[in-house]
């Protein structure tokens, strides 16, 4: 069958391509570019700590010391301390990290991925789609036709795949504009990040102004200043001026050395397709949507799609054309685009209370320590304005059942990395094992971390356990886990392979267990039924 063609060299288009070979797909990404990256040391990305995992994962290494993984965060307003949390594994940090960075890995691991072939100096102008697949035209110095079974637009705000597919792209421009600074110094605070409103030091300027310092490795920070609306150009003496009193008021008021490595103006814009999916073509990142306003990153959500669609995706070169490959596709516009609409939509009516005016401040409810939690949540990935979302409304989630029990994590949400036993005995984090298949399903079975594989593997529940799991439509892999958040022993959660929960259920139902992973894949499964050996415990 042929590759799936990936347009645009970014990080989501890298990440795409990566995943579908660690699922046995072979792409071809086409780079506009020459094939390296810019270094920009104040063009930065904050990843969650599920997202960070997941870059981590496909790069095949670690990002400790090329990017920083937060100590905590505080929140000032003026002079007071409106806020401080301390990172851990009750919270874990994000990881900051310049894009170029990230990029790189990426591309060093696609480097050495034999599923993968780049083009570079490709830009796209054509694009026809037929019964078995499409056919991309590319202009340039290696200017080609290419075949491909898909076609994946991850080629950033102004692509020329929506265009080409004539897909609006309708929102706001210009939501927010902030004066950008990375440098080389010594704060009060290392290792963590910061929000101040309305610093004291700013005796001009609009009501509400705010800059952000965040750290990155080897002692860098990134620093943001808000700018007014309608705001004149960012000079260089503007932003130096910028860099010396921001520096100077947090320093108890003398400027300490720093180095300038790098500047600009980032605006944000909200904007989100109409649609994402056209045939045999989707679009993912920057080409479907953009959001950024108030701490939202919009590279987070960009991995996030790449994850969603790899899968789903790779099932159906797999499997070809099958009932229910449809809706598995469809899907995909279905919950990524809803997920990204409610940030927007979050992100939109917090704007003018966060913004505005103090007339209108005056008479929306709401403390100023409340809009501070409010930001900080848009920063780290917390409540409407930044946690991951979940996808209960999916149309592949499974009708609800009478073994079905609640744990500590939501329907369609995505699951904690506990520690899990691998097929082969070993020890791992579960989400080193998301991505490799379709389905996981793991038994939280207390007391089995004590005791050898060979032994548990044919005793109590794990016999019809794996009976029932050998018997799904698709291949499964079953792991075990001595504890999940707030689920009982003996608890069975079947799990996407992009980390999303289907359903936990109560023992081992084989029925349901059968009926949810056939809802999770897309429906229908002609001629497989569960096995009549798995009976219920």
């Amino acid at each position: 069958m042929d590759p799936v063609i990936v347009v645009g060299a970014g990080p989501v288009g890298l990440t795409l391509s990566l995943a579908l070979a660690r699922q046995g797909v072979p792409s071809v990404i086409l780079d506009e570019g020459p094939g390296k990256d810019e270094q920009r040391p104040a063009r930065t990305v904050v990843l969650r700590e599920d997202t960070a995992a997941l870059a981590e994962r496909l790069a095949g290494r670690s990002f400790d010391g090329v990017g920083a993984r937060w100590t905590g965060w505080r929140s000032l307003r003026r002079k007071q301390e409106m806020r401080a949390l301390e990172f851990g594994a009750a919270l874990p940090a994000p990881l900051h990290i310049a894009q170029h960075e990230l990029t790189g890995a990426l591309r060093e691991a696609v480097a050495h991925e034999r599923l993968i072939k780049v083009t570079v100096d490709s830009r796209l102008d054509s694009i026809e789609e037929d019964k078995t697949g499409l056919t991309a035209h590319t202009r340039g110095p290696k200017g080609t036709w290419w075949r491909g079974s898909y076609l994946v637009g991850c080629d950033g705000p102004r692509s020329t795949v929506r265009k080409l597919l004539d897909i609006r792209f309708p929102g706001r421009t210009a939501v927010e504009r902030h004066a950008v600074a990375a440098l080389r110094t010594e704060l009060p605070w290392p290792g963590e990040a910061l929000l101040h409103r309305s610093p004291p030091w700013r005796t001009s300027g609009p009501s509400g102004a705010e800059v952000v310092g965040r750290p990155l490795a080897d002692g860098v920070w990134r620093l943001d200043w808000l700018l007014p609306p309608r705001s004149d150009l960012v000079t260089p003496d503007v932003l130096v001026t910028r860099v010396r009193e921001t520096l100077a008021g947090w320093c108890g008021g003398s400027t300490p050395p720093y180095e300038l490595l790098d500047t600009g103006v980032h605006t944000v814009h909200h904007r989100l397709a109409r649609r994402w999916r056209v045939g045999r073509a989707f679009l993912a990142g920057d080409a479907a949507h953009l959001l950024g306003a108030l701490g939202t990153q919009g590279l987070d959500e960009g991995l996030r799609d790449a994850d969603n669609l790899a899968w789903k995706l790779a099932l159906a070169w797999h499997d070809g054309p099958r009932p229910g490959s449809g809706l598995l596709l469809d899907s995909y516009q279905a919950e990524r685009r809803a997920v990204v609409a409610g940030r927007l939509r979050a992100a939109d009516q917090a704007l003018p209370i966060l913004r505005g005016g103090k007339g209108l401040r005056s008479y929306v409810p709401g403390s100023a320590r409340g809009h501070d939690a409010l930001l900080t949540d848009g920063h780290l990935g917390h409540g409407p304005l930044g946690a991951p979302g979940a996808y209960a409304d999916s149309p592949l989630s499974p009708a609800r059942s009478a073994s079905q029990v609640e744990v500590g994590t939501a329907t369609g949400a995505p699951v904690a990395d506990v520690r899990v036993t691998a097929p082969d005995g070993s020890f791992v984090q579960l989400r080193d094992r998301l991505g490799l298949g379709p389905l996981l399903v793991v038994l939280v079975a207390p007391g089995t971390g004590v005791w050898d594989r060979k032994h548990w593997m044919s005793a109590g529940l794990m016999p019809r356990l794996a009976a029932a799991v050998a018997a799904l439509p698709h291949e499964a892999e079953l792991l075990v886990t001595e504890s999940y958040p707030e689920a009982p022993a003996h608890t069975v959660l079947l799990i996407r392979p992009d980390g999303h929960l289907v359903t936990a259920l109560s023992g081992v139902r084989p029925a349901e267990l059968y009926e949810a992973a056939r809802s999770a894949l897309g429906g229908p499964v002609p001629d497989t039924e569960p096995a009549e050996s798995a009976t219920r415990a």
